[in-house]
């Protein structure tokens, strides 16, 4: 059992996954650069550090939850108090979502200070981090992803160890490309059905009934893009990183992927189009505006 863990990033997201192990009895320090967010959590019951450099170096096992890979290489290895006091023997966890290549280098520095690195990326939203619910894969070594796991399963309701550290991070992106297509397919059909004279709940209905279900038809097709309410709680500049995360996999291994850097172009696009503040199902909107100028 670990005895205290530090918890660094908690916005969206990590603030009510670090809630969660709170709940699950860890004793838990958090740490973020926006002091509202400190303040959040600490209203919330949590313990706060006062800078990150109080965290890593009070923590056995150290959990990240920021929104690029580069910034949590920035925050463990540049930040000069973070890195001076990461101690040997310290377990990581990055449960962002990195470029997993980035993830095996940064793997391979910290090892040489005896830290080690396991990759955890998560999937679900804010709902199912609010929950407890969400899906979280992890990669490394058998032996340490068991050691955590008690700690995961305060966080998410599936565990799935991908294989090497580095292998999270891998298929978190080609999960998200999948996801991020299957979005696009329904909002094509939504826009040219209903352009035909199809109901958009029956469009719905139908692709649920049918072999077109996918988590889009089941969780966002009606309560975020057909309602144009647009606010699923995952941003759209944050999907089209993970999609280019995936189609620079595909390129590092020099495969060409037509699909994959397709769907890499529309949400970058798309993601420059809408502004940072754009959540993901708002791509619906940005193809609605696209076929009309096409029309």
């Amino acid at each position: 059992m670990f005895s205290k863990i530090g918890f660094i990033g908690l916005g969206r997201m990590g603030h009510p996954m670090a809630r969660n192990l709170t709940k699950a009895r860890f004793e838990v320090v958090g740490f973020d650069m926006s002091e509202a967010a400190r303040h959040s959590f600490a209203q919330a019951g949590g313990q706060v550090g006062q800078t990150v450099a109080d965290v890593a170096g009070n923590a056995d096992l150290l959990i990240t939850m920021l929104p690029t890979g580069k910034i949590v290489r920035q925050a463990l290895l540049e930040e000069p108090g973070f890195a001076a006091a990461l101690r040997p023997g310290t377990l990581v966890i990055d449960m962002s979502s990195s470029a997993p290549t980035d993830t095996t280098s940064l793997a391979g520095t910290l090892n040489r200070q005896g830290v080690t690195l396991l990759d955890a990326p998560v999937s679900g939203g804010v709902a199912k981090a609010v929950d407890g619910t969400l899906a979280i894969l992890v990669g490394g070594e058998e032996a340490e992803v068991e050691r955590v796991r008690p700690v995961l399963t305060a966080m998410g309701a599936s565990i799935i160890h991908t294989g090497k550290t580095g292998s999270a991070h891998c298929m978190k992106a080609l999960n998200n490309y999948v996801s991020a297509a299957g979005l696009v397919a329904v909002s094509e059909a939504l826009h040219v059905g209903t352009q035909f004279g199809l109901n958009p709940e029956t469009i719905v209905e139908a692709l649920n009934a049918s072999t077109g279900r996918n988590n889009t038809t089941e969780r966002k097709a009606l309560p975020f893009m057909v309602s144009q309410a647009f606010n699923s709680g995952f941003a759209m500049n944050l999907m089209a990183k993970d999609i280019g995360i995936a189609a620079d996999l595909a390129a590092d291994l020099d495969l060409q992927v037509a699909e994959l850097a397709l769907m890499a172009r529309m949400w970058r696009e798309a993601s420059e189009a809408l502004g940072p503040e754009a959540d993901h199902t708002a791509m619906h909107q940005f193809l609605a505006d696209t076929i009309r100028r096409k029309g």
